[in-house]
């Protein structure tokens, strides 16, 4: 690599090139032997290589080219492509990314990677990472569509989620039935439109996030807050990086933190910041994505038969920010035990209040509920608590810490031990529910 863009694009794009005719030689990847493996994975490698080196003198001015000079925001799925198209070989074309999403994770060929050195490489910029992480505080499109009738009505009806408006408090439940209202594509894209809706509404003073009722034999008809990342979906290939790992980060998470980014009122100079209090209240139990969820709401009301946890160490990935966010909470000990050993944290230790303000009967969560919303409804709070949110985690800090799980998460979700572990799990799955089968 040279301090010359238009070199260096031209040297990418013939190494790479020359990379992809040797890979598209090989089988595909669940027919390889490990001699074509170790092939294929020192053809990736090589590329890498190259790609940061490209990175480490290029990012600021390649995403100033995709952004007219950092004039023109542009949201990460979309940045993304652009630099596929612009800069050939940097990221995974379109055709590339809708070839993996053919497969289960464990075929594919893992150019994810790829996308998480690149999303990595413009967050570790002050500048461009900055812009970015604002670009991706803006309302989605989709929620700009839905406002208005959201303002009207007081509901939103998406696929997994429903938004109802009751006096000035807002009420976000999930509506994942049939998974435990675990993460999925669909919820983490209806979640980042749902905080929107609240944010952009006038009339609402607070937002509520809850569970709503489940399918699961065990749980059928109670409300469960969530079940995390769907496991079957990791292991079946369909939790993108781009849009679920490192979206819900950028997204809802980081909006319901530090608020909702607008254009300038009519008159004024500056961009506006749109910050509410938020409220959890979870029942039966918080798991994972469930969990790095309270840690950026503001009040969390738990039954007193519930819990939480952040499997990380079992599902073998990052937990998002609750690395970041759980010390703040917990201290380090705690957070070490939870994020390293696996703890669960039932709401009836003594341990639960560092994580939750009130632990109520489970037919006491409503009026919990409505009693926190009614305090924290007051005109100065939504002030304070953004300046808790400057204070406790800066943009920039916030940035920092995104910039390496940009690459440590990407990674982990092709790692070998992950993949093994969610293959186990989608075998033991599939037996039991040929044993059902048969017992029926």
């Amino acid at each position: 690599m040279t301090d010359s863009l238009d070199q260096d694009v031209a040297r990418l794009a013939t190494f790479t090139e020359a990379g992809e005719r040797r890979l598209a030689a090989l089988p595909p990847r669940p027919d390889r032997t490990p001699d074509e493996q170790e092939q294929a994975a020192r053809i990736h490698a090589d590329a890498r290589q190259v790609r940061r080196a490209f990175l480490a003198r290029h990012t600021e001015t390649i995403y100033g080219l995709l952004t007219d000079g950092l004039t023109r925001p542009v949201r990460l799925p979309e940045l993304v492509v652009a630099a596929a198209e612009r800069f050939p070989g940097l990221v995974p074309t379109r055709e590339q990314m809708a070839a993996e999403r053919a497969h289960v994770q464990a075929h594919k060929e893992g150019r994810e990677i790829d996308q998480g050195l690149f999303c990595g490489a413009v967050l570790r910029s002050p500048t461009v990472g900055r812009h970015l992480v604002e670009t991706m505080l803006r309302p989605t499109p989709r929620a700009l569509d839905l406002v208005d009738a959201f303002r009207a009505d007081g509901r939103a009806e998406l696929d997994t989620v429903l938004v109802t408006r009751r006096g000035t408090t807002a009420h976000v439940e999930f509506r994942n039935a049939a998974r435990l209202n675990a993460e999925d594509e669909r919820l983490i894209a209806d979640l980042d439109t749902a905080v929107d809706l609240v944010l952009l509404d006038d009339a609402v003073a607070v937002g509520v996030l809850r569970g709503g009722t489940v399918d699961h034999p065990k749980y059928r008809g109670r409300r469960v807050f969530s079940a995390g990342i769907d496991l079957t979906d990791l292991r079946d290939g369909r939790i993108p990086f781009v849009e679920f790992l490192l979206g819900r980060e950028l997204g809802y998470l980081n909006k319901i933190l530090r608020g909702l980014l607008t254009d300038p009122a009519p008159g004024a100079v500056a961009q506006r910041m749109t910050s509410k209090p938020w409220i959890g209240a979870v029942d039966a139990f918080a798991i994972g994505g469930g969990m790095q969820l309270l840690l950026v709401v503001d009040h969390v009301i738990a039954a007193e038969n519930s819990y939480v946890s952040l499997p990380a160490a079992e599902e073998g990935i990052v937990p998002g920010l609750g690395n970041l966010r759980l010390t703040r909470h917990t201290g380090a000990r705690l957070a070490r035990q939870v994020l390293l050993g696996g703890r669960r944290i039932a709401a009836a230790d003594p341990e639960a209040r560092l994580v939750c303000d009130e632990i109520v009967p489970p037919d006491g969560v409503d009026e919990a509920l409505d009693r926190a919303a009614r305090a924290l409804s007051a005109p100065a709070v939504a002030a304070n608590r953004h300046m808790l949110a400057v204070a406790e985690e800066p943009l920039d800090l916030f940035r920092d810490y995104l910039a390496e799980f940009a690459v440590a998460q990407a990674e982990r979700a092709y790692a070998p031990d992950v993949l093994e572990k969610v293959e186990r799990r989608w075998r033991e799955r599939e037996r039991r529910r040929a044993a059902e089968r048969s017992a029926s």
